[in-house]
């Protein structure tokens, strides 16, 4: 706590500012925008590899902070006062960093797939200061994102020869994808089933049930768009301009219509129990990579069109 009373006595606006608009660059939504982005229009290797890397981090750190019940800063010590808005989006308990998590998982990631030097050097300034900002903005300690900084990089160096030479062995993914589910399955039944202590915090036992199967839903649709992608049809990246710009802008609108526009009708059909959101996030990720894609040969088409058209006017 010492460490954070010290960035409090140092917090100007202008830092405030700054570190609550850094913060984001580890959120939810982010990483799902990165990943699709991949997947959609640059290297569906690598798009995998960030899929990867964000869901065995993020079945880790969920479990973790479900585990432990560490409080976060402001409840361990009432005195401590963090940013004013931060709280808003520090749900669950505090050890260990999920937006740490994803943050140095994605971005460490990137940097370790590519080998231009200003992209490198973007992606590790954003590894280290998204976790400076959570400490910053008082809602986690230097302990809480040490070690998701850590597991975050074992997992980027150990998954990385998988996805250097899955064009090679395409079906390995499989054994990791059905390890994951398993351990999916097995934090849902955990949440359901464990008796946890009666003065444990109902708001943070509920944020780790919805994120169980949120993450067990996200990894169904990941093991379907991969085992469309190896078993049924191999779409290409690669397009003009105009048909990448469309298929990512399109395609990012639906994806945030599915997560937006189904949350309500998906919680009152299943009176709110979060099988509901398992549901949701398996469709937007069954949707994105497995149906959208399906779409790409048109925009590519359309884009050609539009080519020759201005061909013939110049």
């Amino acid at each position: 706590m010492s460490f954070l009373y010290f960035l409090e006595s140092i917090r100007t606006p202008v830092g405030d500012f700054l570190m609550s608009g850094i913060t984001r660059f580890g959120e939810e939504a982010l990483f799902i925008v990165l990943a699709l982005l991949f997947l959609w229009c640059i290297d569906k290797k690598e798009g995998y590899y960030l899929l990867a890397v964000g869901f065995c981090g993020l079945l880790f750190n969920q479990f973790l902070k479900i585990f432990c019940r560490v409080p976060r800063p402001w409840v361990k010590d009432p005195s401590f006062i963090p940013v004013e808005g931060s709280t808003t989006a520090a749900t669950g308990y505090s050890f260990p960093s999920g937006h740490t998590q994803t943050a140095v998982g994605s971005y460490g990631a990137v940097a370790r797939w590519h080998k231009k030097a200003w992209l490198r050097g973007v992606a590790v300034a954003l590894c280290l200061l998204v976790p400076f900002s959570r400490m910053y903005l008082g809602v986690h300690t230097p302990l809480d994102v040490g070690v998701s900084i850590l597991f975050a990089l074992l997992l980027i160096f150990a998954l990385y020869p998988l996805f250097k030479t899955l064009d090679a062995h395409p079906y390995r993914l499989f054994y990791l994808l059905g390890g994951l589910l398993v351990l999916s399955v097995l934090f849902v039944v955990y949440m359901e089933c464990a008796s946890f202590p009666e003065d444990v915090d109902a708001h943070n036992l509920d944020s780790a049930l919805k994120n169980a199967y949120t993450l067990l839903g996200s990894l169904l649709g990941f093991c379907l768009i991969y085992f469309l992608d190896v078993r049924v049809y191999r779409y290409e990246t690669k397009a003009p301009l105009l048909a990448q710009a469309l298929k990512l802008i399109l395609g990012a609108v639906i994806v945030v219509a599915i997560k937006s526009l189904l949350k309500s009708p998906l919680n009152a059909l299943f009176s709110d129990h979060h099988v509901a959101d398992a549901i949701r996030y398996f469709l937007l990720f069954a949707i994105a990579g497995g149906l959208w894609p399906l779409t790409f040969p048109y925009f590519t088409r359309f884009a050609d069109f539009v080519n020759r058209k201005r061909k013939k006017q110049s």
